[in-house]
């Protein structure tokens, strides 16, 4: 899949055609350049590694550093490898939002907000006792029976228990390109996408 980096900007709103108000998430998507050209003969695998966003050099280790000047670059903050770019391309070459066109769909990957540890009503969705306990108390969000007594006498492996929620890496496939705005470097896209504002996605064709 050929592709872009792009990081999370927010989420507004626009109108469409027909008049309808279309939630939509803005991404700013490169300007990504093009460090490193993998061929099967050399590496085994065809790849194109792009990188993106600016990086102060007192944080580029001098390996990373040597990398980036053998592209004709600054150092970046995200290298993301991409497989099967339509067109040949080569050590330095710039790419922008313009890769896409509105009404494309694409898949978007991302790291979900993470919510640290939490119970089994809002990690998996239980509806919890409600308002009658039976005079229990502090019961009302409890993940209830585990299970049986005498046999096994514990509780099943994969069982929906409380834990960390979140910080996974998360696809988010066929959403479409409402909009795309290349003097801006920007991208809409239809509806939510995984992570917090800031945050590093990689848009894939």
């Amino acid at each position: 899949m050929s592709g872009l980096i792009g990081k999370k900007i927010g989420m507004t709103n626009i109108f469409s055609a027909e008049g309808k108000n279309v939630p939509c998430t803005v991404v700013e998507v490169g300007p990504c350049i093009v460090t490193q050209v993998k061929t099967v003969e050399k590496d085994g695998y065809q790849a194109v590694q792009l990188a993106f966003d600016e990086k102060k050099e007192k944080h580029t280790s001098a390996a990373l550093k040597a990398h980036f000047v053998k592209a004709k670059t600054t150092p970046k903050r995200k290298v993301t490898e991409f497989r099967h770019f339509p067109e040949a391309l080569n050590l330095g070459d710039v790419l922008k939002a313009d890769l896409f066109t509105e009404g494309d769909f694409v898949d978007i990957r991302g790291v979900s907000k993470g919510k640290g540890f939490q119970g089994v009503v809002k990690r998996h969705g239980f509806s919890g006792v409600g308002m009658q306990t039976h005079g229990q108390h502090n019961r009302l969000r409890a993940p209830g029976s585990m299970g049986a007594s005498s046999f096994p006498s514990r509780v099943i492996k994969g069982k929906k228990l409380g834990g960390r929620t979140g910080g996974s890496n998360v696809k988010v496939q066929n959403i479409q390109v409402v909009k795309v705005l290349p003097d801006e470097n920007l991208l809409l896209v239809k509806g939510a996408v995984p992570g917090h504002k800031g945050s590093y996605v990689i848009i894939e064709k």
